[in-house]
């Protein structure tokens, strides 16, 4: 190669790196291990605050805490080249009352350029995706008015939520006959799906919005269950189509859109699961308890919040590697999604940390939980190759109270908790509690 044509590449190079570097969008280039080999300025300042300890030689470590399922997309990607993931969202910050922070929210798409080489593009996406969120409400509304209209239910609720009259509506398609009134429409809901607290919060958020949306499993009268949606919105003083024959103050439609299950359980999880575990990810889990602490500022009532870790947990990846740590993060997983309700969140929040949200449960109820699960989880051998994986997990408990705590303070409570239970020797539960005669700076 001539030297001209030397120094016209080495321009070309300086020119695409002065790109990089000025580049509005936060880019990093690494290796298929995570080892970065170039970040520009906008990358460091969104992903230093995660660094554990303030390094910023992988990829992979540094998003650990907030993206665990990163080196798994990587691990499993068999094809030479191409898009790993696109606009994966990061919850980093859950805000909360009393923060003035807003929830940030990091994009990532992640390319793997070939066998040894990854590009990363990151940016802060925090108001699209609130944008994004009051969307996905409206056109979620505008669906459950305009579409499978000939398939509903159309129940009168009054003011405590009970069903006011019957109508062959609902006969059709709930199964229920007369003796349904009077009855509080969660007998609509699965046993684990609801609690007496959440109706009532959404007939509150009714009145607040005009409307309140939901979606997932209902039972017949029969017992079988079908996926629905339903949308409660209060009836104006003058509208008598539902008061003739009660006392309705509110209309609910149940919608059977069982017919579209697997559509939607599939948008679900590219959005809201972790890809290695099934469980919700901390996009799904900071949302659900966002939403649950809010309820809880305005109804106050008891709820608690679990932090689990597996013990010793290097070991587990430097004797079986890993896969073998994948292995007994799976296991995990599904072992705390079974031994749950079904309005309880489950979620992987970090590498081998995971969260359990229990609405309406007392501390003294949650500490419960936490020991059956650590229980649980002892007794179990995670099969592996030729091996039986066994392994242990410490838990944090931590309760929101009157002065109603932000997801940050609560979260940093069961975090301390979650410590001292290390700290006490592992494989057991610690409840936070305040020191006497100290200050809380959690909240």
């Amino acid at each position: 190669m001539s030297t001209e044509a030397c120094a016209h590449l080495a321009a070309e190079h300086e020119a695409l790196m002065q790109f990089l570097y000025l580049a509005p969008v936060g880019l990093v280039q690494a290796g298929v291990d995570g080892e970065i080999a170039m970040i520009n300025p906008v990358s460091a300042q969104l992903l230093m605050p995660l660094a554990r300890d303030g390094s910023l030689a992988n990829l992979f470590v540094a998003l650990e805490g907030v993206a665990p399922e990163l080196r798994h997309l990587c691990a499993t990607f068999a094809a030479p080249s191409g898009m790993i993931c696109d606009g994966l969202h990061i919850q980093l910050h859950a805000g909360g009352a009393g923060d003035r922070r807003q929830p940030q929210v990091l994009s990532l798409s992640l390319l793997k350029l070939d066998g040894e080489r990854l590009m990363a593009v990151l940016s802060d996406v925090s108001e699209q995706v609130r944008r994004e969120r009051q969307l996905r409400q409206n056109d979620a509304w505008l669906n459950a008015l305009l579409t499978s209209i000939t398939d509903y239910a159309l129940v009168g609720l009054d003011r405590a939520g009970r069903v006011s009259d019957w109508n062959p509506t609902i006969g059709r398609v709930t199964g229920h006959g007369e003796a349904l009134v009077g009855r509080p429409y969660s007998v609509f809901y699965p046993p684990g799906a609801t609690t007496a607290e959440q109706v009532h919060d959404r007939l509150r958020e009714a009145d607040q919005n005009g409307w309140s949306l939901d979606e997932g499993p209902r039972v017949r009268a029969d017992g079988s269950q079908f996926w629905a949606s339903s949308m409660i919105s209060p009836l104006p003083d003058g509208d008598h189509a539902l008061r003739d024959s009660g006392d309705a103050a509110y209309c609910m439609v149940v919608r059977d859109i069982s017919d579209k299950r697997d559509a939607i359980a599939q948008r679900r999880r590219a959005a809201f699961s972790d890809h290695l575990t099934g469980v919700a990810n901390r996009r799904a889990f900071f949302e659900a308890a966002e939403l649950e602490l809010a309820r809880h500022r305005r109804t106050p009532r008891p709820t608690t919040l679990v932090l689990l870790d597996i013990d010793r947990f290097k070991d587990v990846n430097d004797r079986h590697g890993h896969p073998g740590g994948d292995a007994v993060l799976r296991a995990l997983g599904g072992l705390l999604a079974g031994a749950v309700r079904q309005v309880d969140v489950v979620a992987r929040i970090g590498g081998e940390e995971f969260a359990v949200l229990l609405p309406s449960t007392t501390l003294e109820g949650a500490v419960a939980v936490a020991e059956q699960l650590r229980r649980l989880v002892a007794a179990q051998a995670v099969p592996y190759d030729d091996a039986q994986i066994r392994c242990t997990v410490s838990a944090g408990v931590a309760a929101s109270d009157s002065e109603a705590l932000g997801l940050d303070a609560l979260m940093k409570r069961a975090d301390r908790a979650l410590y001292a239970a290390k700290a006490n020797g592992r494989n057991r539960v610690e409840c936070w509690t305040q020191p006497r005669g100290a200050r809380d700076d959690a909240r």
